[in-house]
Parts: structure tokens; sequence; C-alpha cells
């Protein structure tokens, strides 16, 4: 009889050749391999910056004095505000920091200049949207170092004894929305928008591949339903699911982690329906796409890890390049998590979030659409 040998090196190297010759053909996973490694390496090299710098803010000048507009440009120079806007009141200031538009309101009060020259140490107000104590804590940090290091080529001659005194100007600094710096806070609201767009985007991404490998594609086919509405059905159910997984963040939120709630939660389930509607439309899209379950899930990961990491969650939004934020103004993550913490830690309403929930919404019907498409080349 023929004996086998316990090992050969040619049947290995023949299951290693079938291996590649199997990989060059799945393109999409060969793909991933390359492409999931190449979008870490760029957005952690060059994207992510724990030092946030040029971040907006606003300014509340009351003061027409040359010192008073010394302190902005001084600020203005320092790398960390951008002052981008000039509002007129301090109730407008708040308004913009509410929705967003500026990290800081910087209030220059009136006389300023006049109380400085004086020697009063006149006051200057900062007040910061510190929802995400990693954004604002090293501009803090630096100013008082800016307001003193600003005014030196102005204190000098007769005004020298001020330049002696220290810390000329009184510098007052508000925290708003989160002043113990509690990154609770901001992380435990943030993780209901990133367990949504994980396991949303997953389930569904399986929905239609699950479909063609049981073999049950051909009863879907036969079925008197137009593309639309057997993706709606689909959809429906998991719907369901992302309001239990939007109960059970909120509770744990609420007893476990003390975060505040002073917003309307129903407004905010309103627009949760929305974000899971994007997310299980985004899954459902990569489910005709893939040739397979293993494909969809793939297809996926690469949609879920740029999101985590452009949205805000993991790392200061306005600390990346533009052409990340950018990148990142795409995903519906990046937006569900500035109303979400809006909603709950500001009390914003739906005014403050028209604009994040219409982008949200603009996505959800492209990705629906896109869906459709394939859903009926999937027909032919």
């Amino acid at each position: 009889m023929r004996t086998h040998q316990p090992f050969s090196l040619a049947r290995c190297w023949a299951m290693v050749v079938k291996e590649f010759v199997q990989m060059r053909r799945d393109r999409v996973t060969f793909g991933m391999m390359i492409g999931i490694p190449m979008i870490q390496l760029i957005l952690f090299g060059f994207a992510i910056n724990s030092d946030p710098k040029h971040l907006p803010a606003a300014v509340v000048l009351a003061d027409h004095g040359s010192l008073g507009r010394t302190v902005l440009y001084g600020i203005q120079n320092s790398g960390y505000f951008n002052l981008v806007r000039l509002v007129k009141t301090e109730s407008e200031g708040h308004d913009v920091l509410a929705r967003g538009e500026a990290q800081f309101v910087i209030n220059i009060p009136e006389d300023f200049s006049r109380d400085l020259l004086r020697g009063d140490r006149p006051s200057v107000l900062l007040e910061a949207d510190a929802t995400d104590p990693a954004a604002t804590s090293n501009a803090i940090g630096s100013l008082r170092t800016v307001l003193t290091s600003a005014l030196q080529h102005d204190l000098k001659g007769p005004l020298s004894f001020l330049a002696a005194t220290n810390e000329p100007i009184d510098l007052r600094i508000h925290a708003l929305y989160n002043p113990e710096a509690i990154t609770q806070y901001n992380i435990v609201p943030g993780l209901m928008g990133v367990v949504l767009t994980m396991t949303m985007v997953m389930i569904t991404g399986l929905a239609i591949t699950r479909e063609r490998e049981r073999g049950t594609m051909e009863n879907l086919l036969s079925m008197p339903t137009r593309p639309l509405e057997v993706l709606i059905g689909k959809i429906i159910p998991y719907i369901f699911v992302g309001y239990v997984q939007v109960a059970l963040i909120l509770a744990a939120a609420y007893f476990l982690f003390d975060v505040p709630m002073v917003g309307n939660l129903g407004l905010l389930l309103v627009v949760a329906l929305v974000f899971i509607a994007a997310n299980l439309a985004m899954g459902i899209t990569f489910s005709t796409v893939a040739k397979n379950q293993l494909q969809a899930m793939q297809m996926s990961f690469f949609f879920f890890l740029p999101s985590l990491l452009l949205s805000g969650f993991m790392f200061p939004f306005r600390g990346m390049p533009e052409w990340a934020q950018a990148l990142g103004e795409v995903f519906p993550l990046t937006h569900f998590l500035r109303i979400v913490r809006g909603i709950l830690l500001k009390g914003n309403g739906l005014n403050d979030v028209a604009l994040q929930l219409w982008q949200i919404a603009l996505f959800t019907a492209v990705a629906l659409t896109i869906g459709v498409k394939r859903y009926r080349q999937t027909l032919d």
C-alpha cells in the first residue's frame, strides 16, 4: 500500500498558492486589508491632535480704547483663538456658544482701557463651551500669560508701574455646561452615537447578504414587493432595537454617571430616530453591495473607523486639519454628537439643532437612494 507523508512541502505550497489566488479574486477583502491600515496611519499621523488651536471665538467688545484692541490682537496672535465673530451682547454670545458656532466668547467691558490706565485691574471675561474639556483646557491655560504679554509694549515709560504689578488684568473664566470638566459628561452621551453606529450598520449590513447565502433571496425576488418596501421592511425592526439601546444608555447616564439632562428628551428621541435611520440605510446599502457576510462586515468596519476618529468623540474635532474636518462633516455621527451633547448638557431646542438634523436627514436620503438602486440591480 502507498504510504502518505506526514507533511508535504509541495501540498503546503499548493495551499499557499490557492490562498493567494483566492485573495486576488476577493478584491474587496484585499482592499480592506490595505485600506484600513492606511486610514489608521493617515488619521493618527496627520488628523489627530490633542492640542487644538485656532479655536473659533466670538468677541463682545464694549471698550473702544487702544488697549482693548491690543488685548484682542494678542489673543488672536496666541494661536489658540480665532476671532470669527463680533457680537453685541452677552446673551447673543450665549446663543453662539449653545449652537456651537464658537468655542469661546471673550468679553472686554466698557472703559477697559481707562480702568487699566488707572491701575484698577479691569476684568476680562472668558466664557468657554466646556462640553469637551480636552478641546478648551490648553487654550484656557494659556490665556493668562497671553493677556500679560500682549500689553508689554504698551506698559512702558509712565505706565511701567502697571507692568510691574502682578497681573494687571483680572481674568475671569466661566466654563459653561461642564464647569468641573467631568469627562463622563462628554463621553457618555457620545457613546449613544458610537453604539448606534456600530450596531445598526453592522446588523443591517448582513441583511441582504444573509438572504443570499441562505438561499432565501429567491423568495424575496418572487414576492410582489418593490425594492423600497423590502428595504424599509428590513429597517423598521431594527429601529426598535436602536431605541432599546438609547433607553439603556440614557438610564446608565442618569443613574450611574449622573450626567445632567437639561434639554427635552422627547426632542432627543426624535433626533435619534433620524440618526438610527441613517445608519440602517448605510448598512442596507453595504448589504446590497457586498457579495457575502464577510464583505458586509468589512465594509461596516471601514465606515465605522473613520466615523469614530473624525467625529470628535475620541479627539477634539476642531483640533483636526481642515481636510479632516471636511471629511468628518460627511458622517452622521459627527452631527449627532453635537446634537446629543447640546440637548443634554446645554438644553438646546429644535432651532439650535436644526442644521445638524438636516445634514443627518440628507445623508439618510442619499444612502437609502443608493441602496434602492443597488437592490434593483440585484433583482436584475
